[in-house]
């Protein structure tokens, strides 16, 4: 049986697709290929595997009802890795519609159309965002993270408390898993790890809130889909789990080590962080080496040197 990714070309997705098919999985992979970013990024991402035999890839949007039932019916997948949503805390805000119709109706056509080919297990790509101005350090799964600080995470809260009912009604298992800052190479370019690198390239001007006082759990690309695999293949019932390093870094120092990397000084604005900006980010990760057996292996000077190679290799030049 099949394991069915939304998102698949995306920066998360097309690695985990990747990987699951070197897996030797069979993949039903959706993506609407949308100009948030650039296509043709997304194109690049997949194009290594768009031809792999195991792979059935759908050009669609989560939001067709009918589309998304018809897939699910013709594939009956045995797995869901739900990662397809319109992303990006501050650009959500003044889009709330935008967001709910994406990320809170597309996720309830995917859980309606796995609800009716009783698909065994739903994975749903969560954020750490849901945890807005928490007072709890680190931030731990039983916050009730019921104060969102914008658009994108509410409809990520919305996602989470929609798997449960799905969970008690009909028995689904749900896991939702918190990703924390990601990033390494196909990183969006909306994304600070790749604005700040190509921005330091271009000698271009980088606003660094608080004068980088900010603090962010960066967590690499090959740890989340690590973590992102086991839950697909460990049924739990109802679970919200945390995916992060449980390492937070200084923002200026996150900056450093990519000057250092690319050898050139970044231009800096600080202005004060705006009202959707937590201070800091920071994952308490004791549930998922619990039940995920999940334990990051990149450091951040690693990852980042990973990110630098691709951005080298398939940005610069190109």
């Amino acid at each position: 049986m099949s394991i069915l990714i939304t998102g698949a070309a995306g920066f998360i997705g097309s690695h985990l697709t990747e990987t699951l098919l070197h897996r030797g999985e069979d993949i039903i992979a959706i993506d609407n290929f949308n100009d948030y970013y650039d296509p043709a990024r997304k194109r690049a991402n997949i194009a290594a595997f768009e031809r792999h035999p195991n792979l059935r890839l759908y050009e669609e949007d989560i939001r067709h009802t009918d589309a998304m039932a018809q897939i699910f019916t013709q594939h009956r997948p045995r797995a869901v890795a739900h990662l397809a949503a319109y992303a990006n805390v501050r650009y959500s805000i003044g889009r709330a519609q935008l967001y709910t119709d994406v990320n809170i109706v597309g996720t309830v056509n995917l859980l309606e159309a796995a609800r009716q080919v009783e698909t065994e297990n739903f994975v749903f790509a969560s954020t750490s965002s849901v945890y807005g101005h928490t007072n709890q350090l680190p931030f731990i799964e039983t916050d009730p993270c019921n104060l969102p600080l914008a658009p994108y995470p509410a409809t990520k809260k919305t996602g989470e408390v929609l798997g449960y009912t799905y969970h008690n009604l009909h028995q689904m298992n749900f896991t939702a898993v918190r990703f924390f800052s990601v990033y390494g190479p196909r990183g969006r370019p909306d994304m600070m790890p790749f604005m700040v690198t190509d921005r330091v390239v271009k000698g271009e001007e980088i606003k660094l809130f608080d004068a980088g006082q900010m603090k962010r759990d960066w967590t690499y690309i090959d740890d989340i889909v690590s973590g992102v695999i086991t839950a697909l293949d460990r049924p739990l019932g109802y679970e919200l789990i945390n995916l992060g390093r449980g390492e937070p870094v200084l923002m200026a120092d996150f900056v450093h080590i990519i000057e250092d990397l690319v050898g050139k000084k970044a231009t800096l604005s600080t202005p004060s962080a705006p009202p959707s900006e937590p201070k800091i980010t920071f994952a308490n990760i004791n549930k998922a080496r619990r039940l995920l057996d999940y334990h990051p292996q990149t450091s951040v000077v690693d990852g980042l040197a990973q990110l630098w190679a691709w951005y080298q290799q398939e940005v610069r030049s190109s």
